[in-house]
Formats: C-alpha cells, sequence, structure tokens
C-alpha cells in the first residue's frame, strides 16, 4: 500500500562564532559557511512568522540594507526567490554572485558599527515521526487539517531542498498515487501569497477537488 507517513521537525538554533563587518566579510563567511548557515539565514523567517503574509527576505539583505545602509546592495539580495532554488548550494552561489559583483564595483568598504556585525547561525534539525498516515486523499485530507505548521513546514518547504528535484513531499506523494495534476498544482503555490495557515487551507482545496476525480 502506498502511505504517506506525515514527519514533523524540532530546529535548533547554532551561533558558529563567526561574524562580518562589511560586505566583503559576510561574502566570505558565506562561501565558507555549511549549507545549515544558509539555510538559517534564508528560511526561518518563514516558519516563524507563519501567521503573516510573508515577504522574501533574508538576513544577508536585511543586515546589508538596514546596518551597512546600502540600500541598492540590500535591494538586489532582497530580489532572490529563496524558495525557488532546488539546492542550497545553487541559492549559496547566488549570493556569492551578487556580492562578488558589487566588491569588484565598490571601492571604500562600509564597515557596521560595533555590536552591529553580522553574525552567522546556523539550523539543526531533529526529524521526528507523528503517529499520522494516511493511505488515501480523504485520509490526507482529514490528517492535513491536524498537523502542526512545522510539519507542514517540514513537507512543504524542507522537502524542497531535501529531495532537489523541485517537488515537496506532498506533491510526490499524489503523483505516486496517480494524481499528476493534483500535484503540478501543488507545487505550483507561491508561499509568499500565503501564509503557512494559507497555504494549508489551499492544499485542502485542491486535495478535496481532486478526490472527487
Amino acid at each position: 500500500m502506498n502511505e504517506f507517513f506525515f514527519n514533523t521537525k524540532l530546529d535548533q538554533t547554532v551561533l558558529l562564532g563567526t561574524k562580518a563587518q562589511s560586505v566583503r566579510e559576510l561574502l566570505e563567511g558565506i562561501k565558507t559557511s555549511p549549507e545549515s548557515s544558509i539555510y538559517y539565514h534564508t528560511h526561518h523567517y518563514l516558519q516563524q512568522h507563519h501567521f503573516l503574509s510573508p515577504e522574501p527576505p533574508n538576513d544577508f539583505a536585511y543586515w546589508i540594507q538596514e546596518v551597512l545602509n546600502e540600500p541598492h546592495l540590500g535591494e538586489m539580495m532582497y530580489s532572490v526567490d529563496v524558495v525557488q532554488f532546488k539546492s542550497l548550494e545553487d541559492l549559496r552561489n547566488r549570493f556569492i554572485e551578487i556580492l562578488d559583483r558589487h566588491d569588484g564595483a565598490e571601492g571604500k568598504q562600509r564597515t557596521a558599527p560595533e555590536g552591529q556585525e553580522f553574525y552567522f547561525m546556523a539550523s539543526r534539525t531533529f526529524v521526528l515521526r507523528t503517529p499520522y498516515v494516511a493511505s488515501d486523499l480523504k485520509q490526507f485530507a482529514e490528517i492535513l487539517r491536524r498537523i502542526s505548521i512545522n510539519s507542514l513546514y517540514y513537507h512543504i518547504f524542507d522537502a524542497k531542498l531535501r529531495l532537489e528535484k523541485g517537488e515537496n513531499d506532498f506533491s510526490r506523494w499524489f503523483r505516486d498515487l496517480g494524481k499528476s495534476a493534483l500535484a503540478d498544482e501543488v507545487v505550483r503555490l507561491d508561499p509568499y501569497t500565503h501564509t503557512l495557515e494559507g497555504l494549508r487551507a489551499r492544499i485542502l482545496q485542491l486535495v478535496q477537488r481532486h478526490d472527487k476525480d
């Protein structure tokens, strides 16, 4: 039987002990930090602000714009659509490309005031199995109403980076059930136009509609 096992997760924030005072130092930190640090500085906002309509921020852009007062570079970093990347290395390389170009074009480096340096952190994730298992779309919908935000986030956002194929756990299972149209619709959902609760509601609507097909 093709069953879907729902997992959830716990994230532990780890201080890496490295910091940046300028764009050049930020660039070096992004180059050398582990993938878990790139993940933390680009994805933790989406999970923490699940009751608000999220915008596409990342910690790098915020620090550049608000602390270094580099609005143009900040806007370029803000424009990186983090959830569209299939791997953290691709995302890292995009930030490196932007900062490399800026570093080569700029002369004097602005530095952060003392106490406002950028501190690199990482996210250590613990995956936990829940008691919920679905064997068809009806069961899936019933469980989706009950699972935590952390579980939803794990199967939608974390899964895309884990699978590195543009899919998420839900869409991959729908495809295995022969529900390719449903899988495609879930893949195309834009997380920036939904809160996580709104995303849950939208997936429920799609599942219920395709369960009647």
